[in-house]
């Protein structure tokens, strides 16, 4: 068994042993945590043993499944696959740890329940990272709606089921979508090698040869259903629904991880499948992407609800994803994968310590706070190091990422750079707004002023507020720090992670210059 086949099993099993502990929720928090962390510290040899200078798939393992259809459960990763892999693995121990500190469960739910959805959709999400089977892929990219729906139709707001059923038709019929563009690649192999095949390698090597048209009708099969995951502008509307009912360790992992899928998609399978169409249709994704800079960051900075606030912050990051990966430029690539890794990191951060305010103050509405770094200093320095980090602060994680997708991509497309530039101008003003609004100020709004109070708080009486409201416990620290560790460590020293993605960053590109 390879070290990446254990990592998509140990949460499948594990969600199956969380799931029957629904009557001692204590059990299923330390048990689901340590399987997160075994599952993390699985990394640890998967990284090891993949080489950059190697085979452009590592780990690959393949076994029959309808043979007659020349279909197989086929995993396999390259270096772009490897990082989004690491950033789920990393993120899910978060996401369980913070139960009861940032998330609260709805009366009469059990986290054993909670749990078990959580480990089955990291095992999904890992599987759709590194299936070589395109058919596998489309299973996998559907079924792993499923968790997500219950995470968000279960535990979610007010509106939730209305969110989570926005979230699952959008995301449905991309894939129905693209399962049609799948089928016809199946036809193509078909016709040239004499029997059909969903194999990503060899689709790769026949569909690029079809003629223009042909591609360009299965591209946007790929990339609609994509376009919608990621998701751009105009495809985006369920993800702020999504985003602000859901609970904040499930919207960690939605805007964080699951969105990525997207992004991934256009590099696994849009552009080495089909590079003729792929040229050809840049303008119009490239259009879509600096719109979705500006459309977010506008949208961003008019919102009153923090989780909203985070759900348009995020689709002016895709923006720039799908822009440096049009660019077909290697630095603005390169930019584009390792801005998939930091924007999990900062965006994962940021709606962490949110979910910390909203547990601590009761409300989502930004108005209802106002100087809440006075009463809880530790908390406001968390938030501003998420902030600084999502508006691309030199010396955090995500300023390489952003900088190398401007340079790369000023070099074959200027004027969308030039445009895409003003997102950064923008983040700039929401991100410090956003912060002010909260934490800076004399203390006010509904969610620190209130009947309450006794020993312990951190608010002192002559800061005029009366709710009981304390500043980071140990293990809410405990949760932040590593988070922390990595937005300041690869803001200084991304190289791992570069020497990592470059080689299958290069190989893609090959794909889409080599063209017919």
């Amino acid at each position: 068994m390879t070290w990446l086949l254990a990592l998509i099993l140990l949460p499948l099993v594990g969600a199956l042993v969380v799931a029957g502990m629904k009557n001692n929720d204590k059990l299923a928090t330390v048990t689901a945590l340590a399987l997160s962390l075994v599952e993390l510290a699985l990394i640890v040899p998967l990284w090891a043993s993949y080489s950059p200078s190697g085979a452009r798939i590592q780990q690959a393992s393949t076994m029959d499944w309808i043979p007659n259809f020349g279909i197989h459960v086929s995993f396999g990763m390259d270096g772009i696959a490897l990082v989004m892999i690491a950033v789920i693995a990393f993120l899910v121990p978060i996401v369980v740890a913070g139960l009861g500190f940032f998330d609260k469960l709805p009366a009469g739910r059990s986290a054993g329940g909670f749990l078990s959805l959580i480990l089955l959709q990291e095992a999904l999400t890992i599987g759709v990272f590194a299936a070589t089977d395109v058919f596998l892929f489309y299973v996998l990219f559907e079924i792993m709606l499923i968790p997500m729906y219950f995470l968000i139709g279960g535990y979610g707001g007010a509106n939730r089921q209305y969110a989570a059923v926005k979230f699952f038709l959008y995301s449905f019929l991309g894939g129905l979508i693209m399962l049609a563009s799948a089928i016809g690649a199946y036809s193509l192999a078909s016709d040239k090698l004499g029997k059909g095949t969903f194999d990503w390698a060899t689709l790769v090597t026949v569909v690029r040869d079809a003629p223009t048209g042909t591609q360009i009708w299965l591209f946007l099969g790929f990339f609609l259903a994509f376009a919608i995951k990621a998701p751009l502008v105009p495809f985006h509307t369920w993800l702020p629904d999504a985003a602000g009912q859901a609970p904040i360790g499930v919207a960690v992992l939605l805007v964080g991880v699951l969105d990525k899928v997207g992004t991934f998609g256009f590099l696994r399978y849009c552009l080495p499948m089909f590079p003729e169409a792929s040229k050809q249709l840049a303008p119009l994704v490239l259009v879509l992407a600096v719109l979705g800079v500006v459309y977010g960051s506008t949208l961003a900075a008019g919102q009153s609800d923090m989780k909203r606030f985070i759900a348009y912050v995020s689709i002016a990051h895709f923006g720039f994803i799908a822009l440096g990966i049009f660019s077909f430029n290697e630095q603005a690539v390169v930019g584009s994968v390792s801005y998939m890794l930091n924007h999990s990191l900062a965006t994962g951060m940021l709606i962490v310590v949110i979910g910390m305010i909203i547990v601590r103050g009761g409300s989502t509405r930004i108005s209802d706070y106002g100087g809440m770094a006075k009463v809880t200093p530790l908390l406001g320095g968390m938030l501003l190091i998420a902030g600084l980090s999502t508006l691309s602060l030199p010396g955090t994680n995500s300023f390489i990422s952003e900088f190398l997708v401007l340079l790369g991509s000023f070099i074959t497309q200027p004027v969308y750079a030039i445009i895409a530039t003003v997102g950064m101008v923008l983040a700039a003003a929401y991100v410090l707004w956003f912060y002010q609004r909260i934490m800076q100020g004399p203390v006010r709004g509904d969610a620190l002023i209130g009947v309450g109070g006794g020993p312990g708080t951190a608010i002192a009486p002559e800061l005029g507020a009366r709710k009981s409201i304390k500043d980071l416990g140990t293990r809410e620290i405990a949760i932040l720090v590593p988070m922390v560790v990595l937005i300041i460590g690869l803001g200084f020293y991304p190289k791992p992670v570069l020497d990592t993605i470059t080689p299958s960053v290069q190989a893609t590109l090959s794909s889409v210059q080599g063209g017919k």
